[in-house]
């Protein structure tokens, strides 16, 4: 199978068309006939970085490169950058405004479950520039 790349645009501060991406790249592995367990897992990492992107950054770049092996989600946003990876990645912790908290959003589980799912999960992020996640998710 020569490889898929899906790339999607994620728009900032816009809960409305959050998690398109995820929607778009779950039915594409559907049709592929990918295992459930895969595609629930891909659509579970992709959904928290997409979430992501919309309330702490000003949206970014979503890639899924689709091979016979797996997934590779890349993230990649402009925004703030994590001031501390290992404490962004304890479950509850969120930086997420009130007004985000407020429709649902924000809970602090985003990073871990990401981990949780993946198989694979490099964080590159530097404060001022952004946060580039990428995610891979094995048969």
């Amino acid at each position: 199978m020569e490889p898929i790349i899906l790339t999607f645009d994620v728009n900032g501060d816009d809960f409305s068309v959050a998690g398109e991406a995820s929607s778009a790249v779950k039915k594409h592995l559907k049709q592929l006939g990918f295992p459930p367990d895969l595609i629930r897992r891909v659509a579970i990492a992709m959904y928290e970085g997409e979430i992501n992107m919309v309330i702490h950054a000003d949206g970014g770049v979503a890639t899924a490169e689709i091979n016979e092996t797996g997934v590779k989600i890349t993230l990649a946003d402009r925004g703030p950058g994590i001031k501390d990876v290992n404490l962004a990645m304890q479950e509850g912790y969120s930086t997420a405004p009130e007004e985000v908290r407020n429709l649902g959003f924000g809970a602090g589980m985003g990073l871990p479950n990401i981990k949780k799912y993946s198989d694979d999960l490099k964080i590159e992020t530097e404060l001022g520039v952004g946060t580039t996640l990428t995610i891979q998710i094995n048969m």
